[in-house]
């Protein structure tokens, strides 16, 4: 449905886009996923057509895009910021897209009345058609948003930080709400995220980029089992690094028991743990409990070992007191040589 291969694109002598190959499936949700500045906004728009790569192709369904303008490319956007248009009411905006379409395919007056009604509908903002952007609240308007990407009836749907301007329970119900959406559509879809828990949760597969590269695209189950490298491991799942020492089969820990590993050489390296990875149980050792406290997806543990503080996992029935002495268990780990 959709490929990129061997995209380029430079700033100046910042590479932006640095050799960028992926194929999305047609009916796919896919997250791009990296820190400030690794390319994943000009990534997605390339993909628009509101950036033009030094080299490589974007392909939709087999055509390349590079001499077709924006606006027919079959793509809806989504911006972060909403990009609404303040003197607008509500329905105008999302009429906004049918509008300005080519004579010939523009929709006649009382068909776009139907569109926008039925996708009001849709976002669940039915009769608000008449007001502005400012009278809505934030997750109001960034459904508005969405409600005029999905207008031109688009083939892809491009999303840039869609939520990343709501607080966080607007956030939560929001983008369960699109997930549900684009299941509904049949839509491929492809958002741009910092926050990897969004990514996980929702994606199909998730592109990690670093450097202006995809460095892992895969399901969220294969990023966290095997990431591809020790940049990956240390940027999904709270994971902490530890260094260690392979040895017979096991990486050696101070402060920790050794855990299993298979196909890493031999001499020092680094271990990437997960709170789900160490299990803490009550009783005498070397490790002291250092905080422990309820939230909404069970307590929350930190101990301290060899002079490191590690976010773990409590024993099954087990209320850890600040000071209390435990031992902790290296379930697993991904390591990688030094």
């Amino acid at each position: 449905m959709i490929e990129v291969q061997g995209l380029h694109l430079r700033y100046g002598g910042v590479a932006a886009l640095d050799g960028v190959n992926l194929a999305l499936r047609a009916g796919e949700f896919v997250a791009l996923l990296g820190a400030s500045g690794s390319g994943k906004t000009t990534l997605l728009r390339s993909l628009a057509g509101l950036e033009f790569p030094d080299a490589g192709q974007v392909l939709i369904e087999g055509r390349d895009m590079a001499a077709v303008p924006a606006r027919e490319r079959g793509v809806g956007f989504v911006f972060q910021n909403y990009a609404l248009f303040r003197h607008m009411t509500v329905f105008e905006n999302i009429a906004f897209g049918l509008r300005i379409k080519p004579r010939r395919l523009r929709p006649g007056r009382a068909e776009i009345v139907r569109r926008v009604e039925e996708l009001l509908a849709l976002v669940r903002l039915p009769g608000m058609g008449g007001r502005h952007p400012d009278q809505l609240s934030g997750g109001q308007r960034q459904r508005v948003a969405l409600a005029r990407a999905l207008a031109i009836e688009p083939r892809v749907l491009l999303l840039d930080e869609p939520f990343g301007a709501l607080d966080a329970k607007v956030r939560k119900e929001l983008r369960h709400w699109l997930r549900g959406l684009h299941d509904r559509l049949g839509l491929t879809s492809l958002f741009v995220t910092h926050d990897q828990d969004e990514a996980l949760e929702l994606a199909d597969r998730v592109a990690v980029m670093r450097d202006g590269r995809v460095v892992q695209f895969d399901t969220p189950e294969a990023l966290l089992a095997a990431p591809a490298d020790a940049g990956v491991a240390g940027f999904l799942g709270d994971a902490v690094p530890i260094d260690c020492v392979v040895r017979d089969g096991q990486a050696w820990f101070e402060g920790l028991p050794p855990v299993a590993v298979a196909g890493v050489a031999e001499g020092k390296a680094v271990a990437f743990l997960r709170p789900v990875d160490l299990l803490v149980e009550p009783g005498a050792g070397e490790a002291r409990v250092a905080a422990a406290r309820q939230d909404g997806r069970g307590v929350r543990l930190t101990v301290e070992t060899a002079g490191m503080l590690l976010e773990a996992t409590p024993a099954p029935g087990w209320m850890p007191r600040r000071g209390e002495p435990c031992r902790v268990t290296a379930l697993a780990a991904r390591v990688f040589p030094a």
